[in-house]
């Protein structure tokens, strides 16, 4: 059975997810933005955090953790490459090491770039990969400690999962992000659906997070620089996926 997840909203504009395995009762928060809603919504489903996956270190994802751990006194996990600047871990890790959450086991990917030291957790047997702000919903993260190159090839390995994965990012960012894709990629008649769907989501304030990778693969320009029809679109035609990817996430450092 997959796991139940949960999408939390926290503070204005972040996510937390709760991930649960009904068999065993584990249940897994997705980083801490906020203790309240997250609290509320274990009590309110009756389930006893067994877990905490954080996945950087910024403080709209960590600053929930203390009151929570009161409450649960769930296993902290993280970055070994990031652990001094991260709360205390109980378990450290390093890409391609695991994390069990009832009967499945989810990969660890470093998606630094973001931050150093940032990891995303791909469950492959729910489909589902908890990002936060690696691959956003029709962006990515800003670009603060990592290269651009290392960012792309962050995004790349998160591109190459199956494209029906379920990518819960961090933040309610994809009307913003909307505005930005079409500037850069008007044409595209998906990204032109897709932003109609998110405009009238959050007119009704749905969230617009989580996302499905293939709808990603299809409208975000974030992971669209290594397609030759959009690099002609920039004005980039024969050039590097990573060169291509640097100029997208520029403009939209100053959009």
């Amino acid at each position: 059975m997959p796991l139940e997840i949960v999408t939390v909203p926290c503070l204005s504009d972040n996510y937390a997810f709760l991930a649960h395995d009904a068999a065993s009762g584990d249940t897994a928060v997705v980083d801490a933005p906020e203790a309240g809603p997250i609290l509320a919504e274990l009590d309110a489903r009756g389930w006893t955090l067994t877990h905490v996956l954080i996945t950087h270190h910024h403080w709209d994802h960590v600053d929930g953790l203390a009151d929570i751990l009161v409450q649960h006194k769930a296993t902290v996990l993280g970055a070994a490459a990031d652990a001094e600047r991260l709360p205390k871990l109980d378990i450290a890790l390093a890409e391609g090491e695991s994390v069990t959450i009832g009967g499945e086991e989810g990969v660890v990917l470093d998606v630094s770039g973001h931050t150093v030291g940032h990891i995303a957790y791909h469950f492959p047997a729910s489909g589902v990969v908890f990002t936060a702000d690696s691959l956003m919903a029709l962006g990515c993260g800003r670009v603060f400690e990592g290269t651009m190159p290392m960012m792309w090839d962050s995004l790349s390995k998160l591109a190459a999962l199956p494209p029906e994965t379920v990518v819960c990012s961090g933040h309610e960012y994809t009307a913003a992000n909307a505005k930005f894709a079409l500037s850069v990629d008007p044409g595209n008649r998906a990204l032109t659906s897709r932003a109609k769907a998110i405009e009238e989501a959050r007119e009704m304030g749905t969230p617009t997070v989580p996302s499905i990778l293939s709808e990603e693969l299809a409208t975000n320009p974030f992971l669209r620089a290594s397609d030759p029809d959009f690099k002609a679109v920039m004005g980039m035609a024969g050039a590097d996926d990573a060169a291509v990817f640097a100029e997208v996430r520029t403009r939209k450092d100053n959009f």
